[in-house]
């Protein structure tokens, strides 16, 4: 931040969070007489933590910023309890008025014992200062604040250095000057700063009750095993929602597969499913007004089962991989195929879009991946072993990243426009694995009957394990889902789907309707209420919420 907001220079003020580690706060005289003033005030609740003098300045705060400024002088009134003392007040109007020096001078008086707190507010202070000075074409005082006031308080002596350039710069600047309510702007943004610097107890952090609020619900929502609906908390009563959240009944059956049903893959917008089978054949099917799942194409060509199908960002095409066969693109709207993509004496195991939409990537049989153009022209090969006959495939890192299983008990995250790779080890071997809708969680289901879950953000973190589904001969799909994909959903040998509550881990609901290996499961990413299984009994139900 400099002395402006929309009109500062490109060196901007350093951050205080980035110096704030080098101080270490302490007990202080004027903290000491306010918290005297309450010490006869006792705490409140049952657990006796809850002081009663923060709380009522808690209050007092969340009344003045919602403009209940009456109410909040009229609390502190009658509590004796003020939200800050005259001293603070006068500080923080002192900022507000540009009045840099005597503001300085009040925040001695205050009593901070620390001394490197002090230097590090006065000196966003006075920065503050000198980039208005300059802003307002006043740039030999600005050059006197930053020989006098500045340097002198020996912090940060390299931004000291960018400051004196920032004074080369604006002098060759004559269209200098900003409005009062840029500058207000911008002090506010700078009082907002020094709180970060003082202790919680001299400056009730903005909007505290809201926060604490905030998180209380938050932990509520999270501790609710069944919670998948938005806008049904309240602050009145304490938050916990029924089973009936969670797509339990069976809405619809879908019969048209004349084999065993292998594969079903929502779109992102949640208006199409698509789905394959071992009878070679892919349907797409629409989600109509009504909530009803009809036919809209049966994409016939490939001469094997379908063993993956992937949806292009913007839902208007996908690709299907044939089992070591080719890959096919096909027009959503029209049921036209775009164009198949071959490679001599080689099938195919996997594909994917990469995040452009201009480009598309298949795992190779002899473990290579390659990526194509739109016309089928291949692009760019990266040699194995990169992939097994796995048949999936998924972009993370904001598309920078392929995601494959290279080795039976391996995951790999190979970032294609940099040849860098990182990988994912785990003890048994991998049978399929699922991404998260931002790319961000990675679900691996495991040869021994669990779903390991990992977090991919940076640094690969294994954070939940999933354990009760049936799996001892198939390859049994999974999926996230759900509001704010709160839960992880799964087929079984037994003809059931799991699911259980993404942070607990713990199994909450096992849906029985199908009479055959429930094989795959996807769960619409806009319906948080619709989830769909496809199963060996030629079967595909969709799942909603129990309406009786």
């Amino acid at each position: 931040m400099g002395g402006v907001e929309d009109d500062e220079p490109p060196t901007k003020r350093v951050k205080v969070s980035q110096i704030r580690q080098q101080a270490c706060f302490s007990l202080i005289d004027f903290m000491a007489r306010l918290l005297a003033s309450q010490e006869a005030d006792g705490v409140l609740g049952s657990k006796g933590v809850l002081k009663k003098g923060e709380l009522v300045r808690i209050i007092v705060e969340a009344l003045y910023s919602l403009g209940y400024s009456k109410s909040a002088a009229r609390l502190e009134e009658e509590s004796g309890i003020p939200l800050h003392f005259s001293l603070v007040d006068s500080f923080m109007k002192q900022i507000l008025d540009g009045r840099w020096d005597e503001s300085v001078a009040t925040l001695h008086e205050i009593g901070l014992m620390d001394d490197a707190v002090v230097k590090l507010a006065s000196f966003v202070i006075f920065e503050q200062k000198f980039y208005e000075l300059l802003y307002g074409k006043k740039v030999m005082d600005a050059l006197v604040t930053l020989r006098n006031e500045i340097a002198p308080l020996c912090v940060n002596r390299s931004r000291v250095r960018e400051l004196s350039y920032s004074i080369l710069l604006q002098s060759n600047n004559i269209n200098v000057g900003v409005s009062q309510e840029t500058r207000l702007k911008s002090r506010k943004k700078l009082l907002g700063e020094i709180q970060m610097l003082l202790p919680p107890t001299v400056i009730i952090p903005e909007n505290r009750l809201v926060h604490l609020v905030e998180q209380a619900l938050d932990l509520q929502k999270d501790a609710c095993r069944f919670h998948n609906s938005i806008g049904e908390m309240s602050l009145l009563i304490d938050h916990q929602c029924g089973k009936d959240r969670i797509p339990s009944q069976t809405l619809q059956i879908l019969h048209d597969h004349n084999d065993e049903v292998w594969f079903i893959q929502f779109s992102h917008n949640g208006k199409y499913l698509a789905s394959s089978s071992g009878d070679c054949l892919v349907i797409v099917w629409e989600l109509m007004v009504d909530g009803q799942v009809c036919m809209k194409h049966r994409l016939s060509g490939h001469l094997k089962p379908v063993l993956h199908i992937s949806w292009s960002l913007d839902d208007l095409q996908i690709l299907t991989c044939g089992a070591e066969e080719m890959v096919r693109r096909w027009d959503v709207v029209s049921g036209e195929c775009l164009q198949a993509y071959e490679k001599n004496g080689l099938g195919f195991v996997s594909c994917g879009w990469a995040l452009d939409g201009k480009h598309v990537f298949t795992g190779v049989t002899d473990k290579s991946i390659c990526m194509w153009d739109l016309e089928g022209k291949e692009v760019d090969c990266w040699k194995g072993p990169r992939t097994i006959r796995i048949a999936d495939m998924g972009i993370a890192n904001n598309g920078k990243d392929l995601v494959t299983v290279s080795k039976e008990n391996t995951i790999s995250l190979f970032s294609w426009q940099t040849n860098y790779e990182k990988f994912i080890e785990e003890d048994e071997t991998i049978t399929s694995f699922t991404l998260s809708e931002d790319g961000k969680l990675l679900l691996v289901s495991l040869l021994n009957e669990e779903l390991h879950l990992w977090n991919i953000d940076g640094c690969a973190k294994l954070i939940s394990k999933y354990r009760g589904h049936k799996r001892s001969r198939f390859v049994v799909r999974s999926c996230l889902g759900g509001l704010e994909q709160s839960f992880i959903a799964s087929g079984s040998e037994d003809s059931q789907v799991y699911i259980w509550h993404r942070l607990s881990g713990e199994l909450i609901m096992k849906l029985a309707g199908h009479s055959g290996v429930v094989n795959c499961v996807s769960w619409n990413p806009a319906n948080p209420h619709m989830l769909a299984s496809a199963s060996d009994d030629r079967t595909i139900r969709i799942w909603g919420l129990n309406q009786e």
